[in-house]
């Protein structure tokens, strides 16, 4: 996959590769199969944060917070309980069209999804940024991996994340494992 290159060759992966997930178990959990680039991107990284501001989540993390099964439950009734008073972004408005999460942005509350379309292969998924603390939403026409990738180079349409060029000003890229930014105890 020449995104997910891009992005080691920018942002080195931990030396020591994560431990494998059980995607056939994550998959029927989450009641629907996953990107294939998402699934190469955690097979890579596993859980971590993109240079101090993105947050990988990867199925049976050991850390709730990274963990895609209780951030994909836990979002879902968030939303749910948002909508009900809150309109949903222009792309959940087709009938059954839903969003899973599969990042977050540090310290802000905001977390990218994607949006799965009926009949739509999950390759073909494109990311929703949502603020998490307000109603706007961000269409990304772009998987998982390219959009982390135009997050990190700057290249992304995106009125978000401009702490990442205005404050922390990456002259390398870097990748810290949840176990190196949490401690190994977990949860």
């Amino acid at each position: 996959m020449i995104i997910l290159d891009a992005l080691i060759r920018l942002c080195p992966p931990p030396a020591e590769p994560p431990p494998s997930a059980d995607w056939a178990q994550a998959e029927h959990a989450l009641g629907v199969a996953l990107p294939a680039d998402y699934k190469q991107l955690v097979e890579t990284y596993g859980d971590g944060i993109f240079d101090d501001t993105i947050w990988l989540l990867v199925p049976d993390s050991a850390y709730s917070d990274c963990d895609l099964h209780a951030q994909a439950r836990e979002r879902d009734e968030i939303l749910a309980s948002l909508w009900e008073f809150e309109a949903k972004p222009a792309g959940l408005l087709e009938a059954g069209a839903r969003v899973l999460p599969w990042a977050f942005e540090e310290g802000t509350g905001a977390f990218l999804y994607w949006l799965a379309r009926p009949g739509q292969h999950p390759d073909e998924w494109t990311v929703l940024y949502n603020e998490g603390r307000g109603p706007l939403w961000e269409h990304h026409d772009m998987g998982c991996v390219a959009f982390l990738l135009a997050v990190l180079t700057g290249t992304a349409e995106t009125e978000y994340f401009g702490n990442l060029y205005e404050v922390l000003k990456p002259t390398e890229h870097r990748f810290e494992s949840a176990d190196l930014a949490l401690g190994t105890s977990g949860q």
